[in-house]
């Protein structure tokens, strides 16, 4: 890590290996185009992020041989330390048998630049997941975009307008009723994260996904949906699969039979990647975006804001 004398700042210059597709990999940790905590330049993707009561600004600019990471903020530090793995250079694909399937070796080859990224910000990946339990993604990223642009800060450092670091889980813990409401989110789902932010010191990147996922599923109001969400963003697991999900069964059971599936389907037609299960899915929703039958009702709508 290099600092820069005048300011505290610092930066470093991570290897990669030819074909990394640094957009890509981080685009499945950003919340839609609008995400408050992610901007995109010309050369470069700029996310604003918090470790505790720390905050950074990171800034990922390819630079030949690999990327350079550049960081502002109290937490520098330790996101520059954790850059590589947000990069995907901490996805381990050891093991992983692309070739049992056609479909999935073809979408190995096509998409071979994508790495599973590690966020390493658990609260936020947390608020994320719970905001989009049993409602229409849209209208989660809009209640995340509202809630952050309200209540988070500014992010530190040269960083592009309107950029700003999420709040800690004390002050969602503390958000008033019409607060969640203005911004779409019913109480069911408010509850939950209230629940969440009480035990949230004991919800960390040090942990295994395995652990992790046991203490969320101990708050009342977080499934093997919502626990899945976050182990595959903040840690990147591998294996991850959110048993729940209103599209992802019949994704895998579209794209590898032909024929729509349900959980125990999805599970079954997973089996043989057993270790790599999150891998599979991700290849076959970046492949297969768009292409799939539509099955049944959609997701409720969130409330409307106010």
């Amino acid at each position: 890590m290099t600092p820069c004398p005048a300011t505290g700042d610092a930066h470093v210059v991570v290897a990669c290996p030819p074909g990394l597709d640094v957009r890509r990999t981080l685009a499945r940790l950003r919340r839609g185009a609008g995400d408050p905590t992610w901007a995109s330049s010309h050369d470069a993707v700029w996310h604003a992020t918090r470790r505790g009561d720390d905050v950074a600004t990171l800034r990922l600019h390819p630079v030949p041989g690999g990327v350079r990471a550049d960081a502002w903020g109290p937490a520098a530090g330790t996101v520059l330390a954790e850059a590589p793995g947000m990069l995907g250079l901490l996805d381990d694909p050891t093991g992983f048998a692309a070739h049992l399937h056609p479909v999935v070796a073809r979408a190995h080859r096509t998409h071979a630049g994508i790495r599973l990224a590690r966020g390493g910000d658990v609260w936020a990946a947390v608020v994320t997941a719970v905001l989009e339990q049993r409602v229409v993604g849209l209208d989660a990223k809009a209640s995340w975009r509202r809630l952050v642009a309200r209540h988070g800060t500014p992010a530190p450092g040269p960083a592009p307008a309107g950029l700003r670091v999420a709040p800690p889980p004390r002050t969602w813990h503390a958000l008033p009723v019409w607060e969640w409401r203005g911004a779409g989110v019913d109480a069911q789902r408010s509850d939950t994260l209230r629940r969440a932010a009480e035990v949230a010191h004991a919800l960390h990147a040090g942990l295994p996904p395995v652990e992790l996922a046991r203490r969320l599923r101990t708050v009342r109001g977080v499934g093997p949906w919502t626990a899945a969400e976050v182990t595959s963003r903040a840690l990147g697991d591998p294996d991850a699969v959110q048993v729940g999900d209103a599209h992802l069964p019949h994704l895998v059971g579209w794209a590898l039979t032909g024929r729509r599936a349900d959980d125990a389907g999805m599970l079954h037609l997973l089996s043989p990647w057993l270790g790599h299960r999150q891998r599979v899915l991700v290849l076959l929703e970046t492949a297969h975006r768009g292409q799939l039958p539509a099955y049944g009702p959609r997701a409720r709508r969130a409330l409307p804001m106010r």
